[in-house]
């Protein structure tokens, strides 16, 4: 973890990341004051993460010919350089072919960055390497959600769409400086018991599609407290950097692995209910956190139980299902929860989500093989 290319990978991340966490609620925004309705704002994400995922699927094919280098980099380019575009206009159409676009570079990059991770340090190290990468994925959501809105409520929508361009490309810079050390030998594959690969896939699922909704229209469902906005989007992703790193000690000096999914989906839900019951004041800020600090526990955990069970030689297949089950969540939260929350209201579409949390969080509890 201390090597230079472990370092650059984690600059890469953070300037990616940095890109696609800006507009991830500003666009939805955008396209809102456009006329759009709370279905097409959920529409623009929903988008990026239906294109995010179809492309991920291809990405450890990819990881194999051309490298993590490679894809990393190109993956950068296509999330950063068509943002700008944005700008042009805030009518549906042309911002879900610049989503459609961008999806395909945040499905490269993605599936890639953590997959690198693995590449970078020994299995032993894998829950603090998966931590410090939740820390480069999540730094820029804590800075850059809350301050994406505030920024182009002040400084205006172009401004902002810029300089998502502009980090992603950086990004791709520091991307080209990773070396990827070829092993002609792999490491043992350090068995140890772990829940079916269902479960910790059906986990992220569920979480993400809980955040994906709350950072999609919160600033809907909330439009006269923007300072309560701004900090519940800075909690959340605080929450979230908290539970990663909680899980890495955890995972790694402790060996629960697979044991901090069931709690890390209880916690998101109760964050959950207290978004549908509040809907206003400073609790909103509370669930806001309390909703990542359970998404941040599943993270780490799902991610380094994948690499347990899948092994040394399918990282990369390990990294794209969890990647998939976060993206696809993400989707499903803007474009499934908008169709709730388009007739029935925003508290409605949150209690769905936290009643799905309840769910699969008192459900049969899997056992490892």
């Amino acid at each position: 973890m201390s090597s230079w290319s472990f370092r650059l990978a984690m600059v890469a991340t953070v300037l990616t990341f940095g890109g696609y966490a800006l507009l991830l609620p500003v666009v939805p925004l955008w396209v809102a004051r456009g006329g759009s309705g709370a279905f097409g704002a959920g529409a623009t994400t929903g988008v990026l993460m239906l294109v995010t995922v179809t492309t991920q699927l291809a990405v450890p094919w990819l990881l194999a010919r051309i490298g993590h280098r490679a894809v990393l980099g190109l993956g950068a380019l296509l999330l950063g350089a068509p943002a700008p575009l944005l700008a042009l206009s805030p009518d549906l159409v042309p911002v879900l072919a610049v989503s459609a676009v961008r999806g395909v570079g945040f499905g490269l990059a993605t599936v890639a960055g953590s997959a690198i991770v693995a590449e970078l340090v020994p299995p032993q190290q894998l829950g603090r390497a998966s931590a410090l990468y939740g820390l480069a994925v999540g730094l820029p959501q804590f800075v850059l959600l809350s301050a994406g809105v505030a920024a182009a409520e002040r400084l205006g929508f172009t401004l902002v769409f810029v300089v998502a361009g502009v980090l992603p490309l950086l990004g791709a810079l520091a991307a080209v400086a990773v070396r990827v050390p070829v092993r002609t030998e792999r490491p043992p594959h350090a068995a140890r018991p772990v829940p079916p690969a269902w479960w910790p896939v059906l986990a992220m699922l569920v979480c993400a599609t809980a955040q994906g909704g709350l950072i999609t229209f919160l600033p809907l469902a909330v439009p006269d407290a923007g300072t309560a906005v701004a900090l519940a989007l800075l909690g959340t992703a605080a929450g979230g950097l908290t539970g990663r790193l909680v899980a890495g000690e955890l995972v790694d000096r402790r060996g629960w692995g697979g044991r901090l999914l069931r709690p890390g989906v209880l916690v998101a839900g109760v964050g959950m209910t207290v978004e549908a019951v509040v809907g206003a004041g400073p609790l909103v800020v509370v669930g806001a956190v309390v909703v990542g600090l359970g998404f941040g526990l599943v993270q780490n955990d799902a991610l380094t139980t994948l690499f347990s069970a899948a092994g040394p030689e399918r990282y990369g297949s390990a990294s794209a299902a969890w990647n998939i089950a976060y993206d696809a969540g993400t989707g499903a939260g803007a474009v499934g929860l908008g169709a709730v929350a388009e007739p029935f209201g925003y508290a409605a579409a949150f209690g769905t989500s936290a009643a799905l949390l309840g769910l699969v969080s008192l459900g049969r509890r899997p056992r490892s093989p």
